[in-house]
């Protein structure tokens, strides 16, 4: 009996262990490039003040990310807006809340052909990234600086069919946010985020046009509904939201990265 009494209690002590380093180990999945490596201090410091075992799960595109993450691959994201977080829940039903903020990364107009928006010609052939929300925030950016004029320039998923007035006649590409920047050289024009516009060595000083640091859209930590209080999500979230993890954005960013918990 005392033998299956200390059988027993190891086995608990064991059944324990095992269930308190799963509850301090998590999976969290970036897009490949600089937020990556802004993550990796943040990571650092909840491994070192909480006891967390993070393991970073790198992407090449926004739609798997969050497939992921409701799947249950994934305890957390992070790389994406609320924008277009909301459009994903809307059109695929996906459980998923926001667990904290990251920063606003600003997206950029670039172009190798003109150094100017002015320069910029009738029928000018222009990039946009293909995802709801990112195209939109493209197409809002061109009609506030008077290049086209959109039917609701409040409607986040603007789409070139959304386009009420276009009087230079320009042309529109619809393209993969991680492909821009490849073809970049072939159109006049190209919107491309900081994700991917950085590591293709272009920073918001080489933009035509940019969005300031007022833009709403603020990068997330995304979770699966229901996760946003658990203790290792709000620990993650905390080990984010350093001044080490700001500065290692200032390093990458050029200054392109804005806080976007900071009041």
């Amino acid at each position: 009996m005392k033998t299956f009494a200390i059988s027993s209690l190891t086995a608990l002590a064991l059944s324990i262990n095992i269930a308190a380093a799963d509850n301090h180990s998590l999976k969290v999945g970036t897009v490949a490039g600089p937020e990556t490596d802004v993550m990796e201090v943040a990571v650092r410091i909840a491994e070192e003040e909480y006891g967390l075992d993070i393991e970073i799960i790198e992407f090449t595109d926004y739609v798997t990310p969050n497939a992921a993450l409701a799947d249950g691959s994934l305890d957390a994201n992070a790389f994406q807006h609320e924008p277009y977080l909301q459009s994903m829940i809307d059109d695929r039903g996906y459980e998923l809340a926001i667990a904290g903020r990251t920063f606003v990364y600003p997206i950029g107009a670039y172009s190798e052909q003109y150094s100017d928006i002015a320069n910029l010609p009738d029928g000018a052939q222009i990039a946009l990234p293909n995802d709801p929300s990112n195209e939109g925030r493209a197409l809002i950016l061109m009609h506030n600086e008077g290049l086209i004029t959109l039917e609701d320039p409040s409607f986040l998923e603007a789409t070139p069919l959304d386009i009420a007035e276009n009087p230079r006649d320009f042309r529109f590409r619809e393209i993969e946010a991680a492909q821009l920047p490849r073809v970049l050289p072939d159109v006049d024009m190209a919107f491309i985020n900081n994700t991917f516009a950085q590591p293709a060595g272009l920073t918001l000083d080489d933009a035509l046009i940019k969005e300031g640091p007022e833009s709403p859209y603020v990068n997330l930590i995304a979770v699966r509904a229901g996760d946003e209080e658990r203790e290792d999500i709000r620990q993650l979230v905390d080990a984010y939201q350093r001044e080490e993890v700001i500065d290692k954005a200032d390093e990458l960013f050029k200054g392109a990265a804005v806080p976007g918990w900071v009041e």
